[in-house]
């Protein structure tokens, strides 16, 4: 994956978004001028494609508008990764709305090989604070970006798959598709996490 990433002020500008079909549920994309700035899975329920709309609008600073055309190339990467054929998102990252510790977390979890787990302590010493497991977990629970920002390949440090914001059936399919992906490839070998 493309780690490039904005730290520009948000964009008067709208930013783009579709709301696209996966296997695991509906995912709203966002992109903006500077690239991926949201791919998150939709909760079943009426109104939330529109609370999430509201909140990311505040979170950007920037007017969000349908624009499929804008949005295409990553939801075509996410249909390729879905279908096995993407080991890694070639995105830019807009990450302009994410600072600190969790921005940083956030780029350690992107170091994690496609197929591979990293526990929430294997993130907080690539993140250069040891100990801050907890402050990892809170990075991966408020990211902006899923799947792109393949924060389903953080487990708890017993192994454990953990929550997924209350989904560990969509993490649990992540995972296995990796998993299915890398044992069909020939010379097939899962690497170590970060």
């Amino acid at each position: 994956m493309t780690s490039r990433s904005s730290s520009r002020r948000p964009a008067s500008r709208p930013a783009a978004f579709t709301v696209h079909p996966t296997p695991i549920g509906q995912a709203l994309v966002v992109a903006t001028d500077e690239g991926l700035a949201a791919l998150q899975l939709l909760e079943v329920h009426v109104d939330a494609r529109d609370h999430a709309l509201a909140a990311l609008t505040e979170h950007l600073g920037a007017p969000l508008a349908p624009g499929d055309d804008a949005t295409r190339p990553i939801t075509d990467q996410l249909d390729a990764y879905f279908a096995g054929e993407l080991r890694g998102f070639d995105l830019p990252l807009d990450l302009r709305a994410v600072h600190g510790f969790v921005r940083t977390a956030l780029e350690a979890v992107c170091e994690i090989p496609y197929g591979a787990v990293g526990s929430y302590a294997d993130v907080a010493v690539a993140a250069g604070s040891p100990g801050a497991n907890r402050a990892v977990g809170t990075a991966c629970a408020r990211t902006p970006i899923s799947i792109a920002v393949p924060v389903h390949r953080v487990v708890r440090n017993d192994g454990s798959i953990g929550e997924y914001g209350g989904h560990p059936e969509r993490k649990r399919f992540l995972l296995d598709l990796e998993e299915r992906v890398v044992r069909a490839s020939p010379g097939h070998r899962i690497s170590a996490g970060v």
